[in-house]
Protein backbone atom coordinates (compact mmCIF):
# COMPACT_ATOMS: atom_id res chain seq x y z
CA UNK A 1 0.00 0.00 0.00
CA UNK A 2 1.28 3.13 -1.01
CA UNK A 3 1.36 6.38 1.73
CA UNK A 4 1.58 9.78 0.29
CA UNK A 5 5.09 10.25 0.97
CA UNK A 6 6.49 7.65 -0.99
CA UNK A 7 7.18 10.33 -4.00
CA UNK A 8 8.13 13.37 -1.51
CA UNK A 9 11.73 14.78 -1.35
CA UNK A 10 10.64 18.22 0.34
CA UNK A 11 7.85 19.48 2.61
CA UNK A 12 7.72 23.42 3.35
CA UNK A 13 6.42 23.15 6.90
CA UNK A 14 4.70 27.01 7.36
CA UNK A 15 4.47 28.05 11.13
CA UNK A 16 1.00 30.02 11.42
CA UNK A 17 2.64 31.82 14.69
CA UNK A 18 5.05 33.21 12.45
CA UNK A 19 5.06 36.19 9.85
CA UNK A 20 5.70 36.11 6.49
CA UNK A 21 8.39 38.32 4.92
CA UNK A 22 7.75 41.50 3.21
CA UNK A 23 5.89 40.98 -0.05
CA UNK A 24 5.23 37.31 -0.19
CA UNK A 25 2.65 35.44 -0.05
CA UNK A 26 1.26 32.29 1.15
CA UNK A 27 0.89 31.37 -2.80
CA UNK A 28 4.44 32.09 -3.63
CA UNK A 29 5.47 29.93 -1.05
CA UNK A 30 3.25 26.65 -2.29
CA UNK A 31 4.66 27.58 -6.16
CA UNK A 32 8.44 26.63 -5.16
CA UNK A 33 8.15 23.23 -5.95
CA UNK A 34 7.61 21.87 -2.72
CA UNK A 35 5.91 18.28 -2.47
CA UNK A 36 3.65 19.07 0.44
CA UNK A 37 2.93 21.90 2.61
CA UNK A 38 2.75 20.76 6.30
CA UNK A 39 1.38 23.55 8.72
CA UNK A 40 1.98 23.71 12.85
CA UNK A 41 4.40 24.55 15.23
CA UNK A 42 4.60 24.31 18.61
CA UNK A 43 3.69 27.51 20.72
CA UNK A 44 0.98 30.11 19.79
CA UNK A 45 -1.02 27.63 18.16
CA UNK A 46 -4.62 28.69 17.55
CA UNK A 47 -7.37 27.12 15.65
CA UNK A 48 -7.72 30.36 14.20
CA UNK A 49 -4.16 30.95 13.26
CA UNK A 50 -4.41 27.27 11.57
CA UNK A 51 -7.58 27.65 9.67
CA UNK A 52 -6.16 31.41 7.92
CA UNK A 53 -2.81 29.36 7.03
CA UNK A 54 -4.73 26.46 5.84
CA UNK A 55 -7.20 28.71 3.68
CA UNK A 56 -4.56 30.37 2.47
CA UNK A 57 -3.16 27.47 0.98
CA UNK A 58 -5.63 25.50 -0.08
CA UNK A 59 -6.53 27.61 -2.89
CA UNK A 60 -3.10 26.65 -4.49
CA UNK A 61 -2.69 22.72 -5.94
CA UNK A 62 0.02 21.52 -3.35
CA UNK A 63 -1.14 18.62 -0.78
CA UNK A 64 -1.99 20.28 2.44
CA UNK A 65 -1.37 18.74 5.73
CA UNK A 66 -2.08 20.09 9.46
CA UNK A 67 0.84 18.78 12.06
CA UNK A 68 -1.73 19.69 15.02
CA UNK A 69 0.47 20.11 18.51
CA UNK A 70 -2.64 19.41 20.53
CA UNK A 71 -5.96 18.69 20.16
CA UNK A 72 -7.03 21.72 20.88
CA UNK A 73 -5.93 23.22 17.43
CA UNK A 74 -6.97 20.56 15.66
CA UNK A 75 -8.86 21.82 12.23
CA UNK A 76 -11.03 19.89 10.36
CA UNK A 77 -11.19 21.45 6.83
CA UNK A 78 -12.07 19.76 3.71
CA UNK A 79 -8.77 21.32 1.95
CA UNK A 80 -6.76 18.97 4.05
CA UNK A 81 -5.39 16.11 2.99
CA UNK A 82 -4.91 15.03 6.41
CA UNK A 83 -2.99 15.43 9.44
CA UNK A 84 0.49 14.41 10.77
CA UNK A 85 0.36 13.96 14.36
CA UNK A 86 3.46 13.98 15.98
CA UNK A 87 4.28 11.42 18.79
CA UNK A 88 7.71 12.26 20.53
CA UNK A 89 9.68 9.35 21.34
CA UNK A 90 12.22 10.28 23.72
CA UNK A 91 9.55 12.62 25.89
CA UNK A 92 10.32 13.05 29.46
CA UNK A 93 6.96 13.10 29.47
CA UNK A 94 4.47 10.45 28.22
CA UNK A 95 1.55 13.11 27.82
CA UNK A 96 3.56 13.41 24.51
CA UNK A 97 3.88 10.05 23.45
CA UNK A 98 0.56 8.49 23.95
CA UNK A 99 -1.24 11.36 26.49
CA UNK A 100 -2.63 14.12 24.16
CA UNK A 101 -3.41 11.32 21.50
CA UNK A 102 -5.67 9.47 24.20
CA UNK A 103 -6.86 12.54 25.03
CA UNK A 104 -7.86 13.70 21.24
CA UNK A 105 -9.41 10.18 20.96
CA UNK A 106 -11.62 10.55 24.47
CA UNK A 107 -12.80 14.25 22.71
CA UNK A 108 -13.38 13.27 19.02
CA UNK A 109 -14.21 9.94 19.06
CA UNK A 110 -13.79 8.38 15.92
CA UNK A 111 -11.01 10.02 13.86
CA UNK A 112 -10.35 10.31 9.93
CA UNK A 113 -8.23 7.27 9.89
CA UNK A 114 -7.55 6.84 6.82
CA UNK A 115 -6.02 10.62 6.29
CA UNK A 116 -4.30 10.44 9.76
CA UNK A 117 -1.03 9.17 10.30
CA UNK A 118 1.58 9.45 13.20
CA UNK A 119 5.56 10.83 13.36
CA UNK A 120 7.81 9.63 15.46
CA UNK A 121 9.61 12.47 16.71
CA UNK A 122 13.45 11.99 17.94
CA UNK A 123 13.99 15.82 19.17
CA UNK A 124 17.65 16.54 19.23
CA UNK A 125 17.67 20.02 19.89
CA UNK A 126 17.40 21.00 23.57
CA UNK A 127 16.90 24.52 23.11
CA UNK A 128 14.23 24.18 21.31
CA UNK A 129 10.52 25.03 22.00
CA UNK A 130 9.53 21.31 21.65
CA UNK A 131 12.01 19.65 23.20
CA UNK A 132 11.37 22.04 26.70
CA UNK A 133 7.71 21.47 26.05
CA UNK A 134 7.82 17.76 25.72
CA UNK A 135 11.15 17.50 28.42
CA UNK A 136 12.90 15.47 25.79
CA UNK A 137 16.33 14.29 26.45
CA UNK A 138 18.53 15.44 23.62
CA UNK A 139 21.70 13.79 24.98
CA UNK A 140 21.25 10.93 22.29
CA UNK A 141 24.27 9.58 20.43
CA UNK A 142 24.46 7.82 17.05
CA UNK A 143 23.68 4.94 18.96
CA UNK A 144 20.52 6.08 20.67
CA UNK A 145 19.54 7.30 17.92
CA UNK A 146 19.16 4.65 15.65
CA UNK A 147 17.93 2.75 18.51
CA UNK A 148 14.86 4.47 18.65
CA UNK A 149 14.44 4.89 14.99
CA UNK A 150 14.33 0.91 14.97
CA UNK A 151 12.19 0.80 17.89
CA UNK A 152 9.69 3.26 15.83
CA UNK A 153 9.63 1.23 12.74
CA UNK A 154 10.19 -2.03 14.31
CA UNK A 155 8.19 -2.40 17.72
CA UNK A 156 5.25 0.49 17.01
CA UNK A 157 4.96 0.70 12.79
CA UNK A 158 5.75 3.86 12.77
CA UNK A 159 5.66 5.13 9.28
CA UNK A 160 7.83 8.30 9.39
CA UNK A 161 10.66 8.49 11.18
CA UNK A 162 10.95 12.18 12.02
CA UNK A 163 14.41 13.62 13.48
CA UNK A 164 14.23 17.37 14.59
CA UNK A 165 16.94 19.41 15.06
CA UNK A 166 14.07 22.43 15.09
CA UNK A 167 15.66 25.27 14.38
CA UNK A 168 19.46 24.23 13.94
CA UNK A 169 21.59 22.00 11.58
CA UNK A 170 21.49 18.91 12.81
CA UNK A 171 24.76 15.93 13.07
CA UNK A 172 24.88 14.42 9.60
CA UNK A 173 26.41 10.96 10.80
CA UNK A 174 23.88 10.65 13.37
CA UNK A 175 21.09 11.43 10.40
CA UNK A 176 22.63 8.64 8.44
CA UNK A 177 22.67 6.30 11.32
CA UNK A 178 18.93 6.82 11.73
CA UNK A 179 18.80 6.18 8.06
CA UNK A 180 20.61 2.98 7.78
CA UNK A 181 17.85 1.73 10.73
CA UNK A 182 15.14 2.11 8.80
CA UNK A 183 14.51 0.03 5.89
CA UNK A 184 10.34 0.61 5.65
CA UNK A 185 10.00 3.49 7.41
CA UNK A 186 10.26 7.14 5.83
CA UNK A 187 12.86 9.11 7.49
CA UNK A 188 12.44 13.03 7.84
CA UNK A 189 15.00 15.77 8.95
CA UNK A 190 13.89 19.29 10.13
CA UNK A 191 16.35 21.92 11.12
CA UNK A 192 18.51 24.40 10.01
CA UNK A 193 18.55 23.38 6.04
CA UNK A 194 19.42 26.93 5.01
CA UNK A 195 20.98 26.75 1.26
CA UNK A 196 21.40 24.63 -1.61
CA UNK A 197 24.34 22.52 0.01
CA UNK A 198 22.72 22.06 3.44
CA UNK A 199 19.71 20.79 1.95
CA UNK A 200 21.35 18.64 -0.43
CA UNK A 201 24.15 17.22 2.38
CA UNK A 202 20.86 16.20 4.70
CA UNK A 203 18.86 14.90 1.77
CA UNK A 204 21.72 12.19 0.70
CA UNK A 205 21.00 10.72 4.16
CA UNK A 206 16.52 11.86 4.62
CA UNK A 207 14.17 10.58 2.30
CA UNK A 208 12.42 13.79 3.03
CA UNK A 209 13.25 17.04 4.43
CA UNK A 210 11.48 19.73 5.97
CA UNK A 211 12.48 23.39 5.49
CA UNK A 212 10.13 25.56 8.16
CA UNK A 213 12.00 28.42 9.54
CA UNK A 214 13.57 29.20 6.35
CA UNK A 215 10.62 30.55 4.61
CA UNK A 216 9.63 33.02 7.46
CA UNK A 217 13.42 34.59 7.16
CA UNK A 218 14.50 34.60 3.78
CA UNK A 219 10.94 33.86 1.65
CA UNK A 220 10.29 32.18 -1.70
CA UNK A 221 13.82 32.07 -3.70
CA UNK A 222 15.63 30.57 -0.53
CA UNK A 223 13.25 27.60 -0.32
CA UNK A 224 13.51 26.89 -3.60
CA UNK A 225 16.76 26.95 -3.60
CA UNK A 226 16.40 23.85 -0.88
CA UNK A 227 13.59 22.27 -3.17
CA UNK A 228 16.02 21.77 -6.33
CA UNK A 229 18.61 20.27 -4.20
CA UNK A 230 16.56 17.34 -2.12
CA UNK A 231 15.53 16.91 -5.81
CA UNK A 232 18.61 17.05 -7.34
CA UNK A 233 20.23 14.10 -4.06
Amino acid sequence: MTAPWDDWNHVLKLDPDKELPDGVTYGDLCATGTDAIEIGGTTGMTEENMSAVIRACAEHDVPLYQEPSNPSVVVEEEALDGYLVPTVFNAGSPFWITGAHKEWIRLEGDLEWDRTWTEAYIVMNPAADVAELTEADCDLSADDVAAYATVAERMFGQEIVYLEYSGTYGDEEVVAAAGDAVSDSALFYGGGIHDYDSAHRMAAHADVIVVGNLAHDRGVEAVRETVEAANDA
